[in-house]
């Protein structure tokens, strides 16, 4: 939103690329600055834009989800993209009983499992990604809708590399030594930890379930960082940490890098207008939900 509305010229964004281009897709008059060519994202590269056409050619007609946390040409695939705080209100926006719902497996499955949604991960392969055409496809043999019943989300198995880590093993071990505490888990965690846990809800969600509760400790079950960012806000709170659990992409992000990126104006992120005007749409009716 920020990046929308600012009247900079240059936007320097100190996050992983998918977020940079976002930003360029609402902004395509600014220059959007990226510090390190480093910086990407193992959920944004779990899936690429053929693989959505090819997901759509096996569900003709079934609208695609994408999680704002995938690349722009994913996006321009997409009929509107969520993200973790309005995920099961895009579902719902869409008024269909069946929705292709792209690409984190385990937040996939904890929207299913809170509309009380089936769920499953059919499988693509390298030849399907390429039919041009129904006939080629149904020559492939893939199938189709007839053997779904009930509401049915169609997921892809792409993981972050760090809320995947987390577990119900890790949260028992810390129950035992911590009875009191309060666990709150991002909902890119496997849905065995989320039901484990006290609480689920998007970064902000988490940050407001801490500053509201009166709870005096807690251990928040995504990127390390963040917990570090609510332990300063809430002096009079004790964070736990599972401080080996970072993410490396982000991580790459330095004050170094940001000071070259300004001074050099480097590294320019670019989205060729054709896909940014269709990943635009997506993007701006995930907006319009909130």
């Amino acid at each position: 939103r920020k990046a929308a509305q600012t009247n900079k010229d240059i936007i320097v964004f100190c996050g992983v690329k998918f977020m940079a281009e976002t930003a360029k897709i609402l902004n395509p008059t600014k220059t959007v600055l990226l510090p390190s060519e480093k910086a990407g994202c193992s959920l944004a590269a779990s899936i690429t834009a053929a693989d959505v056409r090819a997901l759509k050619r096996k569900f003709p007609g079934v609208p695609v989800v994408s999680y704002v946390n995938t690349y722009a040409d994913v996006k321009a695939e997409s009929d509107i993209c969520c993200t973790s705080s309005n995920a099961i209100a895009v579902v719902q926006s869409l008024k269909s009983d069946r929705v292709i719902f792209l690409p984190d497996e385990y937040l996939g499955g904890n929207v299913a499992r809170e509309l009380g949604w089936n769920i499953i991960f059919p499988e693509i392969n390298s030849t399907a990604k390429h039919a041009k055409n129904a006939k080629e496809e149904e020559e492939l043999n893939l199938s189709d809708l007839s053997g779904l019943r009930g509401k049915t989300m169609i997921g892809w198995r792409g993981r972050c590399e760090v809320h995947e880590k987390f577990t119900v093993k890790d949260i028992k071990a810390v129950r035992q030594q911590f009875p009191e505490v309060v666990i709150l888990a991002h909902p890119e965690c496997s849905p065995e930890v989320v039901a484990a846990s006290d609480f689920s809800g998007s970064t902000g969600a988490m940050i407001r379930y801490v500053e509201q509760s009166k709870a005096p400790q807690y251990l928040l079950l995504t990127e390390c960082a963040m917990g570090d960012n609510i332990a300063a806000a809430n002096p009079d709170k004790e964070m736990l940490r599972l401080c080996s659990v970072r993410c490396p992409h982000m991580n790459q992000i330095t004050l170094e890098d940001t000071l070259d990126a300004l001074k050099l104006e480097r590294y320019v992120i670019e989205v060729p207008e054709e896909i940014r005007q269709r990943a635009y749409q997506a993007v701006e009716r995930m907006i319009a939900i909130g």
